[in-house]
């Protein structure tokens, strides 16, 4: 089987310029190239990019940049928000289950619904203990109390792929308690953020591209909520909007923080490529 063969930063510049990029200043462009991979920084051109390979008429290598670096910046403001709604879950959903069912209720099956996997579930509790074995709460629960770990401290070793099935496993009634309580929404809709929240979350979590993408799944739009969720990235960010449960902060920082980045930048990204309508910041501070 054929495999392609390694190229040069300059090797890299030059196919870049051959597809009709223009190139202001070649040295400054292979240094970004010795800084970002190839194929990562390349995948900002498919806004620019037509049927026959070629970039559009006036595709120009600094505004691409410039786009990448926009992504850049919107994955950590995300990630930080993300952060917050992610430890708020994991102590309000060990909080809950401790409390109806005790410390180690997340053992019996019978505590689950009828669609969840127990064994696998297990399985992957049994993983987390193993990755994280060297850590000071794991050796401790294995050495002194044999290996009986409370809910609330598997679930901080528990990813957040794995919080949203916890969640999505739940019986019903204690999945609507916690969707009324936390979110003051319905448990499908819950389920549903709770789904796109791991997928925004890793795709932050590995740097991956947030612009001119369309995520895997759309989010539950909310009964009454004057806008329907689709698959972009300020859909993403809507389920973000559900989930943080400080409105404080999220209009005094998170708010100000996506302004000032769109304000930065808006000479050389599209919002249409991130989803956002003209009544963005409307929606977003409802």
């Amino acid at each position: 089987m054929d495999v392609k063969r390694p190229s040069t930063f300059d090797d890299q510049l030059e196919k870049i310029k051959s597809r009709g990029c223009i190139v202001p200043d070649e040295a400054y462009a292979t240094q970004v190239l010795c800084r970002i991979n190839y194929y990562r920084l390349t995948a900002y051109f498919l806004p620019f990019k037509q049927k026959d390979d070629c970039y559009k008429f006036g595709t120009n290598f600094n505004t691409v940049y410039k786009i990448y670096e926009f992504d850049r910046k919107m994955r950590n403001i995300l990630f930080s928000v993300i952060e917050e709604i992610e430890l708020m879950l994991r102590t309000q959903l060990a909080y809950y289950h401790a409390h109806k069912y005790d410390s180690l209720g997340y053992l019996e099956s019978k505590n689950f619904n009828k669609w969840h996997n127990h064994d696998l579930f297990l399985k992957n509790i049994e993983r987390d203990i193993k990755n994280n074995r060297k850590q000071p709460s794991v050796e401790h629960h294995i050495v002194k109390y044999d290996r009986k770990f409370p809910v609330w401290v598997i679930i901080e070793y528990s990813t957040m792929g794995e919080l949203s099935y916890f969640y999505s496993d739940l019986l019903r009634k204690d999945k609507k308690a916690i969707a009324t309580d936390l979110f003051d929404s319905t448990d499908k809709n819950v389920s549903s953020w709770l789904m796109c929240l791991t997928y925004l979350r890793n795709f932050c979590a590995h740097y991956s591209r947030l612009y001119y993408y369309l995520f895997p799944a759309i989010p539950a739009t909310p009964e009454g909520f004057p806008y329907t969720l689709g698959k972009r990235l300020f859909d993403y960010i809507l389920v973000l909007k559900f989930l943080y449960k400080d409105k404080l902060s999220w209009k005094s920082s998170f708010l100000v923080q996506l302004e000032a980045l769109i304000l930065e930048y808006q000479d050389s990204i599209n919002l249409v490529h991130i989803g956002f309508p003209e009544n963005w910041l409307e929606l977003l501070s409802k």
